[in-house]
């Protein structure tokens, strides 16, 4: 009987059984054709022919890593939540994102950069799904699928189209503030460890005594701000594609671990009220004047991921995933992504998605989902409690973790996003903190991605930047010209 050496594994075909020979395929004499009855080779075959899943329909080029979210600060009086405790040490996962590129792009294009964080708490997961930015180009997630149709290719030249991105900004001023970011200096870190994070919108914190505030999370980076410009992204991109990848990794496996101050701005309900403008706005920030970033922790990454589709392409986030003390908000864009994220890795991962072990919950799981594709787990504890209400002692809800009640006020109905909206004003402070060197790149960035876009287009565009601020708007025609002067 052979016996194994522990030293080295006996290689198994996926039932288990000892491979004798992983060489040679099983063939009628030595120049023989191979026959059917290889399994092994039909094995091999069938299986790498299934090693790809869909890729992510956005934020499909990703990079991440395990690490720990501590709690220095103290707002337990803002929340009963057990992950945002003093001294409380959570164990969590981060993946950081292109948004428009495919899994092949490059990491260094100028790009919005997914910033998403899985917390993995006693009380269950806790996604914190974000971006590189605090606001966005849409508010309505009614838009978001035809902003995502912008970035991804034309449908006749399978090649991407400048002219659809401007055409649907131009078109939809609510995108001004996020365009502004986007092509400012922060429109290209240098790495993710060199970027900040934001919840981007707003959530809720609740305490154990149904108190209600809302409140934006930011992730500040202690490594510092580093950017390229675009001339210095395209000499990185000609030697590696893999850029983000190879500093993220090569930073945690040298122990230079990444971390981030973590913040929180805090509104009370009747401050919301008295608002002059919509807090649950995502193309808007709470200024920092009213509303002070509070820091309540530090985010360190420390730990690479072993099998990066395991733990990274088939990790998945959902803003549904909350826990007792955090909570949602009236923003349009969060509740869609509650319902749209969840559904795409159902697609993309399967019904038990939340099984995988990266994305199962540190404490016990007990809910009434049955069967469906890869049901890989059993029945346990008790196979006849498999509904509810029962009385075979099957899992119970528990009041204690019932958020408190949500006044809303007003008819249901199609309100217009953009009534009242006022799309200017903060595009107009955030273009006023640049200096001069910073708005010329943000001229020339703006003027080199407009590029064979039609005249009546750009004209739409500096119109909506001239009513940012006249310089904003002369100061993109100037750059426009230096680059053609047909213009």
């Amino acid at each position: 009987m052979p016996t194994e050496d522990p030293s080295t594994p006996r290689l198994t075909s996926t039932a288990g059984a000892p491979i004798p020979d992983n060489q040679n395929s099983l063939t009628a004499g030595a120049r023989g054709p191979i026959l059917l009855q290889d399994w092994q080779l039909v094995e091999k075959l069938a299986h790498q022919n299934r090693e790809r899943i869909p890729e992510r329909v956005v934020h499909a080029k990703g990079w991440g890593a395990h690490g720990t979210l501590r709690i220095t600060g103290d707002i337990s009086h803002l929340t009963c939540a057990k992950v945002l405790q003093p001294g409380a040490e959570t164990k969590m996962i981060a993946r950081f994102s292109t948004v428009a590129g495919e899994m092949g792009a490059a990491d260094h294009e100028r790009d919005v950069r997914g910033f998403a964080l899985k917390f993995y708490t006693e009380d269950g997961n806790w996604d914190l799904v974000g971006n590189n930015t605090p606001v966005f180009f849409v508010r309505d997630p009614l838009k978001f699928p035809d902003f995502i149709h912008t970035q991804k290719r034309h449908p006749r030249t399978n090649l991407r189209s400048p002219t659809a991105m401007w055409d649907f900004w131009s078109l939809s001023p609510e995108s001004l503030h996020q365009v502004t970011i986007l092509f400012s200096d922060r429109g290209l870190p240098v790495s993710p460890m060199h970027m900040n994070g934001y919840g981007s919108h707003t959530y809720s914190l609740w305490n154990d005594t149904g108190e209600r505030v809302w409140v934006k999370f930011h992730f500040k980076t202690r490594q510092g701000h580093r950017h390229y410009t675009n001339a210095e992204a395209e000499k990185v991109i000609g030697e590696t594609r893999e850029g983000y990848q190879e500093a993220l990794f090569g930073a945690i496996e040298a122990g230079e671990f990444p971390r981030w101050a973590v913040q929180a701005q805090v509104m009370t309900e009747a401050e919301a009220q008295a608002f002059p403008f919509n807090p649950f706005d995502l193309t808007k920030v709470w200024p920092h004047a009213d509303f002070p970033p509070v820091e309540i922790g530090i985010l360190e990454l420390d730990r690479n991921p072993d099998s990066y589709f395991a733990e990274i392409e088939q990790l998945a986030f959902s803003p549904s995933n909350v826990v007792r003390g955090i909570g949602h908000s009236p923003d349009r864009m969060l509740q869609g992504r509650i319902f749209a994220y969840a559904d795409a890795h159902r697609y993309r991962l399967g019904t038990h998605y939340e099984a995988l072990p990266i994305n199962r919950p540190r404490c016990p799981v007990h809910t009434y989902h049955k069967d469906g594709a890869m049901r890989f787990f059993d029945n346990a504890p008790n196979p006849d409690a498999y509904y509810e209400p029962n009385s075979f002692g099957g899992p119970q809800q528990d009041g204690a973790y019932l958020e408190p009640p949500l006044d809303l006020e007003g008819p249901a109905g199609r309100f217009d996003h953009r009534d009242g909206g006022d799309d200017f004003s903060q595009p107009r402070a955030l273009f006023a903190l640049f200096d001069d060197g910073q708005k010329a790149r943000l001229f020339a960035n703006i003027a080199a991605a407009m590029r064979g876009v039609p005249f009546k287009i750009i004209e739409r565009q500096i119109d909506l930047f001239q009513q940012v601020h006249p310089e904003f708007g002369s100061g993109v025609c100037e750059a426009l010209d230096a680059l053609d002067p047909q213009f």
